[in-house]
């Protein structure tokens, strides 16, 4: 399973809409999905359930007080986590319904979903309709996220990201610290998840900030040596002891340097030369060059992981950087 994707009745366990993604793997559909057909596609028709755990003692089968396995309720089934007496699983069809009011209002369509691992973390990608115009031709597409954990590492994410359609960048929109919404596996995580439908507005309101924000960034021309200034702050420098990592420093910083001046999309008017092309060139990297990951890896660090974290920071400091270069 050397993509990471679940998978269950010999298929992996992701569908999609439009353009295949991550290497052709999944279930592509040629028209929007319902929740029922998403779930399907996906290999997500199953649920978790909790058992107890037990500890063989001297040749005696002890229960482990308050902790529980969590296991999918199929037949020989992996233990996906361990976890405690007030964990409350959220089904798989429990997280669609967040989304189900959405897209019966035509507010968003189903665009992938799926499942990593042993399906210890699934996702819902639903795609809003209207575009993010940064400048010109340079627009980006507006999507909702939400990802769920059934290992017990986790809680529930809502956060919204965006694609730059022109070079398929994935932006981080839901920043360092800041706009994820999160709900923990309690007793009362369904209740409150149901009422995370009024998110919807928060989620547009901050899109249409977050569009002013990186138009501004087209505005804020930068020579070589504010371009240096960004990519140390985003890419820190290294011990130099840790040989290794000092490596990946130099080599994050020249490839950034790089899709600044030649990435896909910033040779485009009113974008070369600027702030927000500085920014892309960052995501670029991260996006397409940075390692040969797998997809299921790649996938779970652009929204998870460490490039998550990364392209969180250089929004910021892009941000930050409007706001003192402007002038």
């Amino acid at each position: 399973m050397s993509h990471n994707l679940m998978i269950r009745n010999g298929l992996a366990a992701m569908f999609y809409v439009e353009e295949t993604p991550w290497h052709g793997l999944g279930t592509r559909l040629h028209q929007p999905a319902t929740a029922q057909e998403a779930i399907q596609a996906a290999q997500l028709d199953w649920q978790v359930t909790k058992t107890p755990v037990y500890a063989n003692v001297e040749g005696n089968r002890l229960v482990v007080p308050d902790t529980y396995a969590v296991i999918r309720q199929e037949s020989q089934s992996p233990v996906l986590g361990v976890v405690s007496k007030d964990y409350t699983p959220l089904q798989n069809r429990e997280a669609f319904a967040f989304f189900d009011p959405i897209v019966g209002e035509k507010a968003a369509i189903y665009h992938t979903a799926g499942a990593l691992g042993n399906g210890e973390r699934i996702w819902l990608l639903a795609k809003l309709p209207e575009q993010m115009r940064i400048t010109g031709d340079d627009v980006a597409d507006k999507y909702v996220l939400l990802a769920n954990s059934h290992d017990g590492k986790g809680s529930v994410q809502i956060k919204f990201t965006s694609v730059r359609v022109v070079c398929q960048n994935t932006l981080t929109l839901a920043l360092y610290g800041g706009e994820t919404f999160r709900f923990v596996h309690t007793p009362d995580v369904k209740q409150r998840l149901r009422g995370a439908g009024q998110l919807l507005a928060q989620i547009r309101q901050r899109y249409d900030t977050t569009e002013t924000a990186l138009q501004a960034m087209t505005r804020v021309a930068i020579n070589r040596e504010r371009l240096k200034e960004y990519l140390t702050q985003v890419f820190p420098d290294a011990d130099p002891v840790d040989e290794a990592a000092v490596n990946r420093v130099k080599k994050a910083r020249s490839w950034s340097e790089y899709f600044f001046d030649q990435g896909r999309g910033n040779r485009l008017s009113g974008v070369t030369g600027s702030l927000w092309a500085a920014f892309n060139g960052v995501t670029e990297w991260l996006d397409h060059r940075k390692t040969k990951q797998n997809p299921g890896q790649r996938l779970n660090s652009l929204w998870f992981g460490d490039n998550y974290r990364i392209k969180a920071r250089a929004f910021t400091l892009a941000q930050e950087k409007t706001d003192t270069w402007r002038n």
